[in-house]
Parts: structure tokens; sequence; C-alpha cells
């Protein structure tokens, strides 16, 4: 069943609001087997609007439809959308109940608002309109059938669309779509995009259901392994074979295999196992890593410091970096990022350190080392080692790329260090 969404509002068009909603939905609709070819975002223009629901309508069997339900003149979802699908808007008694009933109580809680008669332009709907109560604001939601179409408004906020569609929508359209897309995640870091595909590139040509998608992110790359099924239960089935090779293939390189779990939680959690503590030396970063590790809930159970020592003299008084190793090898070098782990490990007590040193640019570099020239340490055990990296990019690329590389570096580090103590 091919489905749209068409979110309505001049403010999402401009910027000014951040279409969430639609992130949402289209979510959604794969979890219900639907396929989602076109998203569109339209703004408060009758005409276009009116373009863009009849095209929506003309391509697509069921078109979703946000925002634009309120009391105001440029509220004109419901009654574009009715004109188009040729309905004339009646008046929904129980649609009208509900509206008073809340506006009341609105006008109960401060003295000096007033209801007025716009207000009640919501109670108009689409003759033969399936009407879904708000129970969280006046707007009702509505779907709308008529020849073989079906276009579903909701109202824009998101704390009224999703509990709206968590209610009435969703078992709506999974009585219409007797099929199920579920999907599970295989995250990987340390090697590159590339270097991925190349290994399930055999694979992807053979692949009908389930099927494998890769994404790139930065430092790392995730594979959807999604499957079409009657239930859950037997979508999971087809995947389990898939998931199964591709750990096969990874190994240790999978960091997760759940759709939620980042690379600095698989740290934390390593961490935690192993009841190891950690610090962080940071320079072109600019605590860039603490901060990623930070946001993992219990993470000061492993994690004690963190320390940004941008310039030589800090490196020096904090982490006990030799003079002369800044006077013959420079703060970007092999030499610095072992002193700074080893220092790092030293005056916290801590059983891990990581180090990071580079030029982030634009400017700093040289032939012998250009911008983008990052040496990254890591003292576990009593033993320091040191990797040289070389990113392009502009400087907050290069910083970003950094942080994450310094993660996957983190988390291979312990894991070596823990095989090596087995």
């Amino acid at each position: 069943m091919i489905t749209e969404l068409v979110a309505v509002g001049t403010e999402i068009l401009l910027g000014n609001i951040v279409n969430t909603n639609s992130a949402y939905l289209a979510e959604k609709c794969a979890q219900l087997g639907l396929s989602l070819y076109y998203q569109t975002v339209v703004g408060d223009n009758e005409q276009r609007m009116k373009d863009t629901i009849k095209t929506a309508l003309d391509r697509s069997d069921v078109v979703i439809l946000t925002g634009g339900l309120g009391p105001t003149k440029d509220d004109l979802t419901k009654e574009i959308t009715a004109e188009v699908m040729g309905l004339p808007l009646v008046e929904d008694a129980h649609s009208r109940e509900l509206l008073d009933a809340y506006l009341k109580q609105y006008e109960k809680n401060d003295a000096q608002r007033r209801i007025t008669s716009n207000n009640y332009k919501q109670a108009m709907v689409p003759q033969g309109a399936l009407v879904l109560d708000n129970h969280n604001g006046t707007a009702p939601g509505l779907i709308i059938e008529k020849n073989g179409k079906t276009a579903i408004l909701l109202p824009g906020p998101p704390n009224e669309l999703k509990p709206m569609f968590e209610e009435e929508v969703f078992p709506y359209l999974r009585k219409k779509q007797p099929e199920i897309i579920y999907s599970q995640m295989v995250k990987i870091c340390s090697i590159g995009e590339s270097q991925v595909a190349e290994e399930i590139q055999d694979l992807i040509e053979q692949q009908s259901n389930p099927t494998i998608a890769p994404y790139a992110k930065t430092g790392e790359v995730h594979l959807r392994v999604t499957a079409k099924a009657e239930s859950e239960k037997e979508c999971k089935k087809l995947i389990k074979p898939v998931v199964r090779e591709l750990k096969s293939r990874f190994g240790k390189n999978i960091f997760a295999t759940e759709e939620k779990k980042t690379l600095e939680e698989a740290v934390v959690d390593m961490l935690k196992d192993q009841k190891l503590t950690l610090s962080l030396a940071e320079s072109c970063t600019g605590g860039a890593i603490a901060s990623r590790i930070v946001n993992v809930p219990g993470a000061s159970e492993v994690f004690l410091q963190g320390m940004v020592t941008y310039s030589n003299r800090a490196k020096r008084k904090s982490l006990g970096v030799k003079k002369s190793t800044l006077k013959m090898h420079g703060a970007v070098s092999e030499k610095c990022a072992k002193e700074m782990a080893k220092g790092g490990c030293f005056v916290t007590k801590t059983d891990i350190c990581l180090s990071v040193t580079g030029i982030a640019g634009p400017d700093g570099g040289t032939k012998e080392k250009p911008v983008g020239t990052v040496f990254m340490g890591c003292c576990y055990n009593g033993k320091t080692v040191v990797r040289e990296y070389h990113f392009t990019g502009n400087r907050a690329k290069i910083r970003e790329q950094s942080t994450a590389h310094a993660l996957a570096f983190l988390r291979e580090c312990i894991m070596e260090g823990v095989s090596k103590k087995d």
C-alpha cells in the first residue's frame, strides 16, 4: 500500500520549526510495512496546498497530512482536502461537545481568557469522515475514504499527533496492511564504508527478503536488516540467519545489534563489565570525547576525569609531557600522544587513559604534518599504543572524525587488553 506524508505549515517550510512529525510517521509506516515513496512540505497557501494534496492522492493510496487543523484563517488543511475529495463540511456534534468542554475549562483557568467563535470551525468535518478524538488539544483528527483513496488528517503539535496516531491511526492502518516490516540494526566501527560494502556485496546481490541497507555515519557503518512478513515473530525468524552471517564476517568490529545503542554506550558497558576506570587527555577534540561519554547514563561509575590540555604548558603541567618531547617532536606527534596517555593514567590513577592531539585547522599544518594529522594514545595495563590518523574536511569535521575514531580506538584497546589479560 503506497503511502505519502504531507506536512503543512509555512513555519516548517522556512525552517522555523523542525519537522519531527514526518520522521516519526515515516518510522511508523515502516513498522506497518507501508511503501513510503514521497514526503512533502507545503506552506499555508491555498492553491499550492490544493495542488499538493491532489498530486498526493493521485499517486498514493494513503496520504497522511499533518498540521493546519486549528482555528485560524491559515489553518486550511481540512477545508482544502474536503474540496479536493469533493466532500461538503458539516458540524460534528460530538466534536462540538468536546470542544465546548475543553474551551470552558480553558476560560475557567484564567479570567482574562475568552472563547472566540473561530474555535468552532474545528468541529466542522468532511461529510462521512471518521472523526478521531483529540484528548490533548482542540482539533480532532480525521480519516476520509473515497474512491479507494484515504486521507488521514492529524494535528500538528507532536504531543497531540503521536498519541492520536498510536491510539487510532496505527490500528486502522494495521487492519488495511496484512504484512509488517521489522528491522534490526548491525553497527560496525573501526572499518570503512567501502570495505563493509565489499564484504557484503554477495549478500546484497542475492537478497530478496530480508534486505540489507548500509548507512554511513562518521566513524561507523550501520547495516539495517529488514524483513517483511505477517508477524514480528516471522520477521525475526527471517532476519536471524542474516545477522548471524554478518557477525561471522565482521566479528569484533560489531559494537551493537540494537537500534538505539551508541558507540559510547558500548564503550561504557565494556568498562563496567571489566570494572575498569577511564580518564581522557584531549587536545584538539577539546572535551568532545568526554562529552559523548558523559551522555551515557551511569558513566560516572567508570569515567573519573577528563582533561583538556590544549596548550603545551598544560600538557607539561597536567600530564607530565616532557619539555624536550614538545621541543623536538612537537605537540602533534606520536611521542607526545604516548606521554599524554601514560601521564593521564599516572595522574588520575585510572586503569585506562586515552589521549588525542592533532591539527584541526584551518591553520597550523605543515608539509610533514598537514591539517587533519591526529595522534591518539591509549595506556592500559602499563602498555601504551599510539595510532596516527589523517582526516579531511573543515575544522568541525576533523574534530568530529577524531572523536568518533577515538571511541572506536578505545574500544579496540579495551578488547585487546582484556584478551591478553585472560
